[in-house]
């Protein structure tokens, strides 16, 4: 039975803050309190947002707790002689932008010291004013589409399925109330165009939709000024062929890259498994190597063609074609426990090859 004594505040903050600083070169409060599991980054991601009125009502723990936790946090900047930088954490409402609150009460003081962050003096100056300017940035405000009915807060609108809203303060508000119902929707999909129109917009919106299968949001499109779209339209109208040119132009070079690294690719599998066949070794390539499929030849260590990367692709490859893996998964097996019952054929054929 284990005794490791537990870690102490101190300990957790500074381990916390530690790896923050090394990751990012600065610390912030919040990065302290997510990194000590004290805050979900979703619930900074959703205060950021505006959705949450104050962020210390996430924080799990009470005024005590923080309260000393901010204190340990500012001894040991002090200690690793970081350089503090106040950062303004503000967000897009109605009225435009607002600074978001961390504490209940609000006070000046207290919202100064989450505030702060404490930079590494091995940044330069220039890198520090970046680095304020992205802070200091509120994020693209957020619309979702529905999946059920709902009701603005505010003025009590039904809201049916597929209708849009915006959530403020934790409160769901139709787009006339959150002042957004001017701007058109325009689809996720052509990419010039959407990146154009929200080069003009003076206001733009992501929207998302949850997708009960996948678990999670997915972006649709996005809301911009009905000007801004009529802009972007012109402009990717008049040089729309010229930017189809240049998209198989780029077609044409990811081709031939690919056939290369298949060749490539084939020639070294002939060299590490001598006794597999030229027409195993294309199809190998061809499956490892496609591009967008996420599979070992993609990786950088398939594409330095490197043994390791190239035998698990063999390995893979003699898995599903020459033992009853697929067969197995088809059965119900469980795949790491189908993946074992067919290990010794893997190895088997593998050494086989390499004769």
């Amino acid at each position: 039975m284990s005794h490791e004594k537990p870690q102490s505040l101190e300990q957790r903050v500074a381990i916390a803050a530690e790896a923050a600083l090394a990751d990012h070169k600065y610390v912030s409060a919040i990065d302290v309190f997510t990194g000590m599991g004290l805050l979900a980054a979703t619930h900074v991601e959703a205060w950021r947002k505006g959705r949450i009125d104050f962020l210390e009502r996430m924080i799990q723990g009470n005024l005590k707790k923080i309260s000393s936790a901010m204190a340990e946090f500012r001894r040991w900047a002090r200690v690793r002689e970081l350089l503090p930088s106040e950062t303004a954490y503000v967000a897009r409402g109605r009225t435009g932008i607002r600074n978001l609150q961390f504490s209940e009460s609000g006070d000046p003081s207290i919202e100064k010291f989450y505030r702060t962050h404490y930079v590494s003096p091995e940044l330069s100056e220039r890198k520090r004013r970046n680095l304020e300017e992205r802070l200091a940035k509120p994020p693209q405000p957020v619309v979702f589409q529905i999946i059920r009915d709902s009701q603005c807060s505010e003025c009590g609108v039904e809201l049916p399925r597929d209708s849009y809203l915006t959530m403020e303060a934790n409160q769901p508000l139709c787009l006339a109330c959150a002042q957004w119902s001017d701007l058109e929707f325009l689809p996720a999909g052509d990419t010039a165009l959407t990146r154009r129109a929200s080069k003009h917009s003076g206001r733009t919106a992501v929207v998302v939709r949850f997708s009960r299968s996948r678990k999670r949001y997915e972006r649709q499109g996005i809301l911009v000024e009905p000007a801004a779209l009529e802009q972007a339209e012109l402009e990717c109208a008049e040089d729309g062929a010229e930017r189809a040119a240049a998209r198989a132009s780029a077609a044409e070079v990811r081709r031939v890259q690919d056939r290369d690294l298949i060749a490539r690719m084939v020639e070294r599998l002939l060299v590490l498994f001598p006794r597999c066949s030229r027409a195993e070794a294309q199809a190998i390539a061809e499956h490892t190597a496609a591009r967008g499929s996420g599979r070992v030849g993609r990786t950088a260590a398939g594409r330095d063609l490197e043994e390791g990367a190239l035998t698990a692709a063999v390995a893979a490859a003699i898995r599903h074609k020459h033992t009853d893996y697929n067969t197995l998964l088809i059965a119900g097996v469980d795949r790491a426990l189908a993946r074992e019952r067919v290990g010794d054929r893997v190895r088997e054929i593998l050494a086989k090859w390499k004769e």
